[in-house]
């Protein structure tokens, strides 16, 4: 029953830190659209920032409980975790910044 429970709290973590991606590349679409991803001021640069580390943060929190929660040492599992966590991860950047650009952009 233990091991349920963090799972569930690992999956809560994970829909959290998926959450934190999508803003992330949403708040990062109009600068790269426009070319000044260099050029962005303090206060873009705080939007753009926070949830992109808060999202590392947290995808390392649940990834962390996720390993406290399978009892096997198989390491090729927790790889092909780590793997379907970043391509989730990266599929949540691509729609917020899909997202952006469908609605911003004309």
């Amino acid at each position: 029953m233990d091991n349920w429970i963090t799972r569930f709290a690992a999956l809560l973590c994970a829909a959290g830190a998926t959450a934190l991606f999508w803003s992330f590349g949403m708040f990062v679409a109009i600068p790269w659209h426009e070319g000044r991803m260099l050029a962005m001021s303090s206060v873009e640069l705080q939007v753009v920032a926070i949830p992109l580390v808060t999202g590392l943060a947290v995808s390392w929190g649940a990834l962390h409980l996720f390993s406290l929660a399978s009892d096997e040492e198989n390491l090729q599992r927790r790889r092909a975790r780590l793997a379907v966590f970043a391509l989730v991860a990266l599929a949540a950047m691509a729609g917020g910044i899909s997202w952006t650009l469908a609605r911003v952009v004309s």
